[in-house]
């Protein structure tokens, strides 16, 4: 009876055992299929998902491609019907509004708005505007960035200069700086057709202009507003602005910075460590970082959500997918990969945290923290973004070769029109 009793008692605690391990691990012995681009983040993530799969039972199979790869190979898959991808990371600017036209996105909202631990709220509101299209969240924020204004704080200390807070003092201190004789200039940012559009877009938004309204889908390519901050933008590049600023992307505008030529130069926040690593720049510890100009509405600067992390409509692992999603983009894991990885994150919370800016200048961290809140985009959300970032593009490039800029605005405003007739929900 003793024996028989004992017995019973083991069976009753291994039962109990079980039963706690089944309520700690409930997707034990679940295998998703997460795909990611070639990215610090994923440097930053990808160590620690032998944690998560110790933690949950859950086994991830990932794999990583670059950029376009990873959106050829998804689009691929997706169109195919192919229902093996769980978690995949996306770009809400570039592929945004086409994914989510497609159905490829499943909506998030049932599950951010169920799980109040995550804390949804948590992220900025720009950065969750970002990822929600036609009320569909598609995905959760990852990497952010703003556009903020470097400079070289000894030509300003030495020219008695204080830091430009509005447009209009950028371009005087652009102007008293710029000596193109000696091969100095005042100011330089992309002037390449197609790219300078998103360095373009916050000095529109802050002289109160945008690509179109939103509401009524109605382009504004052409209003006083919008030229307003095309005219700025093309006045400094092409009165103030390197030769060759034509063919300016981001990476011949830190070069010529960094070859001491420049005095301001705006561009997007995770740009710095080519400016403030001693290690990359020969003007680190010259250079200083400050929120971006205000115009007449202020200084709206974007504040854009580069990468998101997005389940698949049709994968078969929704619940385990979510349960990944979640440990990658809590807050103990975001504050470790902002913190000790020094990548830019959406959450709030760890920018409020020491431990959360401490891997960053103090002067940049600063210019981000009163950048974040911002417009949520850098472009027109459309699906033809492409082509209508050329289309806009193309009438600062008539500015800088002083063409007639107020005819191509309005030629492009009646193409860029045309897009929007075809995009109306």
């Amino acid at each position: 009876m003793k024996r028989l009793n004992l017995l019973l008692v083991l069976i009753l605690i291994l039962s109990s055992v079980l039963s706690v391990s089944a309520q700690d691990k409930p997707f034990d012995g679940q295998t998703i299929r997460v795909v990611l681009a070639n990215h610090a983040w994923t440097d930053a993530v990808a160590p620690k998902i032998p944690e998560f799969e110790a933690l949950t039972g859950i086994k991830v199979e990932w794999e990583s491609y670059g950029e376009e790869q990873l959106n050829q190979k998804l689009t691929t898959e997706f169109i195919a019907g192919n229902a093996g991808v769980d978690v995949f990371m996306t770009r809400p600017l570039q592929e945004g509004a086409n994914m989510e036209m497609n159905g490829w996105y499943y909506d998030l909202a049932e599950k951010t708005a169920a799980d109040v631990e995550y804390d949804f709220e948590d992220f900025t509101e720009s950065s969750r505007s970002a990822t929600t299209f036609n009320g569909t969240i598609t995905a959760i924020p990852l990497v952010t960035e703003q556009e903020i204004l470097y400079y070289r704080k000894d030509i300003l200390e030495e020219n008695g200069i204080e830091v430009p807070t509005t447009l209009d003092e950028l371009y005087a201190a652009a102007e008293k700086l710029n000596d193109p004789a000696n091969e100095f200039y005042g100011f330089v940012a992309r002037g390449q057709r197609s790219p300078l559009v998103t360095q373009l877009s916050s000095f529109i938004y802050s002289y109160g202009g945008d690509w179109f309204d939103r509401d009524t889908y109605t382009a504004t390519l052409n209003t006083p507003e919008t030229l307003a901050g095309i005219e700025m933008y093309s006045n400094l590049l092409k009165n103030f602005g390197p030769p060759g600023v034509l063919n300016m992307h981001w990476a011949q505008c830190i070069g010529i910075f960094n070859e001491k030529k420049v005095a301001f130069y705006t561009d997007a926040s995770s740009l710095y460590p080519n400016l403030l690593d001693p290690t990359k720049s020969d003007v680190a510890e010259v250079t200083g970082c400050a929120v971006f100009p205000a115009g007449p509405a202020g200084a709206v600067m974007y504040d854009i959500t580069a990468w998101g992390l997005s389940i698949y409509a049709e994968s078969q692992n929704k619940d385990a997918a979510w349960e990944f999603i979640r440990w990658a983009t809590g807050k103990e894991n975001s504050l470790f990969i902002q913190g000790e990885k020094a990548q830019q994150l959406a959450r709030t919370s760890v920018w409020n945290d020491p431990e959360g800016i401490k891997s960053f200048p103090a002067d940049w961290a600063a210019a981000v923290a009163g950048s974040i809140g911002a417009k949520s985009y850098d472009r027109p959300l459309i699906t033809a973004v492409t082509e209508a970032r050329d289309l806009i593009g193309g009438i600062v490039v008539t500015a800088i070769e002083g063409g007639d800029y107020l005819k191509a605005a309005d030629e492009a405003n009646v193409k860029f029109q045309e897009m929007l007739n075809n995009e109306k929900p």
